[in-house]
């Protein structure tokens, strides 16, 4: 049996990590959730996730902040890190990936092809493959 990549969503809103979850889990991803930034790191402490979904607008620390601050966490080395926003400006997505994220979503998630857009972003020294 192949192991299923993990994918850990960062997002305070009970609406957007039930939608993310059922999507993920319906297309063989494994899925953990945390509500803050503080909250993902003490996940990590016990768990490495293969990729890290976040939202940028977390409160207490920022995902952007938090992003940043992942490259000074051994637990966090290599993990990447997609930013989600509904409030997508100009400049968010250059800004996103200065604070160390791999890869930018507006939301609404197109639930056809986040899955997809997700597994392209796990490096593959780490098992992409998903089973159902």
């Amino acid at each position: 049996m192949s192991k299923r990549s993990l994918i850990l969503v960062v997002e305070d809103n009970p609406t957007n990590q039930l939608l993310t979850t059922m999507v993920l889990n319906r297309d063989g991803f494994e899925t953990a959730v945390a509500e803050s930034a503080e909250d993902a790191l003490v996940f990590m402490k016990s768990r490495r996730p293969d990729l890290i979904l976040m939202d940028v607008q977390l409160p207490g620390m920022d995902g952007l902040t938090f992003a940043s601050s992942l490259r000074s966490i051994p637990e966090a080395a290599g993990v990447p890190v997609v930013a989600l926003t509904s409030h997508a400006m100009r400049g968010d997505r250059e800004r996103a990936i200065a604070a160390g994220c791999v890869g930018y979503l507006s939301k609404p998630i197109d639930t056809r092809t986040l899955s997809d857009e997700l597994r392209a972003l796990i490096k593959p020294s780490q098992p992409a493959s998903v089973s159902a």
